[in-house]
């Protein structure tokens, strides 16, 4: 409580004070002093993105908000308002665009993550039933669909005759992770396939990673892998960065299932917040890099 009503305190009131008593003995803006102080990643993003959403200046507050290609413009506002001398500070532009391309750009990746998600997965559409196809032949490459609704589909784990109805919780989403694991990394996701079908310790390949697919996004939204992706792009993160965040989870959790030696795929909820719980306490490390 007492935390709450001090950063209150100093966020409305001792902050501006702060700054501008800094700024008489260095000359320098706040905006200076962290990227002067700190690395580039995630500690010097995260506290350029609260610099400029906690500023007085309209120009400052709006600067986290823009498009790509908006970016080079903004930062010459930013110059102008903070009054910034760039002949002595020739590296604060570069570093401003590296945050600023990586405060915006991972909110578009929210935005274009969440509209794949909210793409359902259509059997009348050719292109989805056509990478559905290439998902099992990247996966059984020796085994051939009798037909396109079969119980064979459980072999990679889905649980009907027919994919298109475990698609629903995470849209299209769930099967462009899926198969760009199986595109990118063939050999663990056929071996990881293999640990799936274990008669004891066993669980359901696809309906896992559309599971971890739901971890994934709802980690994504929730800003909790902000710092992981400030720490691995320098720059605007795309699609396949997300993608290959799945990968790292549904690698780590396959051994972690193994590991753990579950007594039955009806523990499975358990054993996956126990996960969850891991990885946010990796996620909460400002230098974190998850991958494979």
């Amino acid at each position: 409580m007492l935390f709450c009503i001090w950063q209150y305190l100093y966020s409305n009131y001792f902050r501006f004070w702060v700054k501008w008593f800094l700024r008489q003995i260095d000359g320098k803006c706040e905006l200076q002093r962290i990227c002067d102080r700190t690395k580039d990643g995630a500690r010097r993003t995260h506290q350029i993105d609260y610099s400029l959403e906690h500023s007085k200046s309209k120009v400052l507050r709006s600067a986290v908000n823009i498009d790509e290609n908006e970016v080079d413009k903004y930062i010459s506002d930013i110059v102008l308002e903070k009054k910034i001398n760039v002949e002595k500070d020739k590296r604060i532009q570069m570093n401003l665009r590296i945050c600023l391309l990586q405060i915006s750009g991972y909110k578009k990746l929210y935005l274009h993550v969440e509209n794949v998600r909210k793409q359902p997965y259509d059997s009348d559409n050719p292109q989805h039933e056509q990478q559905l196809l290439e998902l099992w032949d990247l996966l059984m490459p020796h085994e051939k669909l009798k037909s396109r609704i079969t119980k064979q589909w459980g072999d990679i784990g889905f649980q009907g005759d027919d994919p298109k109805t475990d698609f629903r919780g995470m849209g299209f989403l769930g099967l462009a992770n899926l198969l760009y694991f199986s595109r990118n990394y063939t050999e663990e996701s056929r071996l990881i396939l293999s640990h799936s079908n274990h008669p004891k310790i066993g669980y359901s390949y696809a309906i896992v990673g559309i599971n971890l697919t739901e971890m994934a996004y709802s980690l994504l939204k929730s800003g909790a892998l902000k710092s992981h992706f400030y720490n691995m792009v320098p720059g605007f993160p795309e699609i396949k960065c997300f993608h290959q965040f799945f990968c790292y989870l549904l690698y780590e959790f396959d051994k972690f299932w193994i590991k753990e030696e579950p007594e039955s795929i009806m523990h499975f909820n358990q054993y996956r917040e126990q996960f969850h719980d891991q990885i946010k306490h990796l996620l909460s490390d400002p230098d974190v890099i998850l991958t494979l």
